[in-house]
Parts: C-alpha cells; sequence; structure tokens
C-alpha cells in the first residue's frame, strides 16, 4: 500500500487514505451515522472507497463483503479493517459494480454511496474520477446499478443507496419501484449551494 497521505477518523474508528482513494466527506458520514445491521447480515458494500462503510458494518455484521472497481480502494479497505480490527470479519472483490459477483449471491444488506454527480466522460479516466462521477446527468451508474441490485438481495433484503438531489431523487425512487422494491428517503441533509444529500433505503 502507498504511504497514507490522510488519516480521517469516525467517531473511535480511524482510516488512512492514499491518494487514488476517496476521501470521506460529508454523504460518508451521514451513510455511516444511519447504518442498521445486525449481527446475522450478510452485507455486500459497494464502492467501498477505504472501507468506513463496510468497516462500521463489520463490527456487527455475520460477513462483510467489500467491492470496488479501484483497485488501490481494495488495498486501502483491507489496511483500514486491519487497523480496526475487523479484518477477519470482511472479504474484498474487485469489480465494475457487480458484475464480478456469482448470480446466485444474496445478501441482507447492499451499500452504496454511489458516483452521483454530473460529470464529464473524461473525468471517468482516473481512479478518484470512478468514485463521484456520475456521467453527464449523474444517473449512469445509479441506473445500472438498481435493476442488478434487485437481484441480489435476499427475500426481506434492503439496498442502502446514497445519492444527491441534483441527480433525480424522484427517478431513482421510481425505479426501484419498477424492480420490485418499495423505496423511502431513510436520512437526508442540506449541503451550500442547493444540495441536498439523501440515503435511499429500498426494501424487497
Amino acid at each position: 500500500m502507498h504511504l497514507p497521505i490522510k488519516r480521517v477518523w469516525f467517531q473511535t474508528f480511524m482510516f488512512d487514505i492514499t491518494e487514488e482513494v476517496f476521501e470521506p466527506s460529508e454523504d460518508s458520514f451521514l451513510f455511516a451515522e444511519n447504518l442498521d445491521i445486525h449481527k446475522n447480515h450478510e452485507v455486500l458494500d459497494l464502492g467501498t472507497g477505504c472501507g468506513i462503510l463496510g468497516i462500521l458494518a463489520a463490527q456487527q455484521a455475520k460477513h462483510v463483503l467489500a467491492v470496488d472497481i479501484n483497485p488501490h480502494a481494495i488495498i486501502c479497505a483491507k489496511h483500514n479493517a486491519a487497523l480496526n480490527h475487523v479484518h477477519g470479519n470482511m472479504s474484498y472483490l474487485r469489480s465494475n459494480l457487480l458484475t464480478a459477483l456469482n448470480t446466485t449471491a444474496l445478501f441482507d444488506v447492499i451499500l452504496f454511496n454511489a458516483p452521483y454527480l454530473p460529470s464529464e466522460q473524461y473525468e471517468l479516466k482516473t481512479w478518484l474520477g470512478h468514485a463521484w462521477a456520475g456521467g453527464p446527468t449523474g444517473r449512469d451508474v445509479i441506473d445500472r446499478f438498481i435493476p442488478h441490485a434487485a437481484t441480489h438481495i435476499k427475500q426481506s433484503g434492503r439496498v442502502l443507496l446514497l445519492q444527491s438531489s441534483l441527480t433525480g431523487l424522484d427517478m431513482t425512487l421510481q425505479k426501484f419501484c419498477d424492480y420490485g422494491l418499495s423505496a423511502k428517503v431513510k436520512a437526508e441533509s442540506k449541503l451550500p449551494f442547493f444540495e441536498t444529500i439523501h440515503l435511499i433505503e429500498a426494501s424487497a
């Protein structure tokens, strides 16, 4: 692992961030404050980044699979899991969204702090860009994620997805509905410049 450029704290948990890995910010912390994980849960942490959500979930969950397209993020998440003493409760997979998962893999909870900001195509050419760039409307990744997420949750499973008001909240709620999931806003936080971030919970 490259040397950390920064250490971030959330409550008593510490996370080393390296140059190619996105640093947790307001959206990550809103998500972290609203996790609801039980001891028997199998959890998928998609877009794990530095591992913050997966590591917090691993404090309670039966098992957490941390997934990211960024190989530097996988290395960073492994390091931080060991730093926070949950490495034995996690496994790791490099994948573009859910494409590398076995089609029969099912989870109690899927966590995804999605890349949701409108962006130009060239911004996806960097590893950091993959963490936040959502294409011209900000919806490219979210719209690819929802249909596959619906096939990877158990009968009583849930999806927790974080996105911005800039990306079309109602469109996301409707798209979950289109794939047989009941969706609602679980938490939200207003940001400067007329933006609100929403944590959406979708249930089977």
